[in-house]
């Protein structure tokens, strides 16, 4: 199976208080740290609704500004698009991303991780349904489009590192020394 792997960089980052995409976690930006975090389970990178990062770079689609969903629909159409089987997806503000999370959504594919649903394993066929989804202004939460096409959600209860506040950030940094 050919993968993509998806870092979702498209948000206003409002809880934030500035662009936490560039925000460092031990020395490197959480940008870097998610696309770190998917390279080994995917044959390429694209960073999603950002138009500067280390990789290259693609929109949300159909247009900016719709969260998440809009970037999973940017990077389900490129999967279509370049000859990818699926979408690994993850969010630049999910800096760690557990093998064990990776091989419970190849299990249950479509899948996104309970606690987090940026983070998902999307068959590339969804690039259409999803865009279809957005354009007709259907709600854009992740879990609610999940359900709509029978995904499973994997590994409830397990958390992964979540990237909100700066609060969150020194947080998550304090607890890794």
């Amino acid at each position: 199976m050919k993968v993509l792997g998806a870092v979702l960089a498209g948000g206003r980052a409002t809880r934030f208080g500035s662009d936490k995409a560039l925000a460092a976690l031990d020395g490197r930006a959480l940008l870097d740290h998610a696309i770190a975090s998917i390279t080994l389970h995917c044959d390429t990178i694209v960073v999603v609704g950002r138009t500067d990062a280390p990789v290259t770079c693609i929109p949300d689609l159909p247009v900016s500004d719709l969260g998440p969903l809009g970037g999973i629909a940017g990077a389900l159409a490129y999967a279509a698009d370049h000859g990818f089987d699926a979408v690994l997806s993850t969010a630049c503000d999910t800096p760690f991303l557990p093998l064990e999370v990776v091989a419970a959504l190849r299990v249950a594919a479509p899948a996104y991780a309970a606690e987090a649903p940026t983070v998902g394993l999307w068959p590339a066929i969804l690039a259409e349904p999803l865009l279809a989804h957005l354009l007709a202004d259907k709600p854009r939460a992740i879990r609610r489009w999940a359900e709509t096409i029978g995904a499973s959600a994997v590994l409830p209860g397990v958390m992964l590192a979540n990237i909100n506040t700066p609060d969150d950030l020194t947080n998550l940094s304090s607890s890794r020394t």
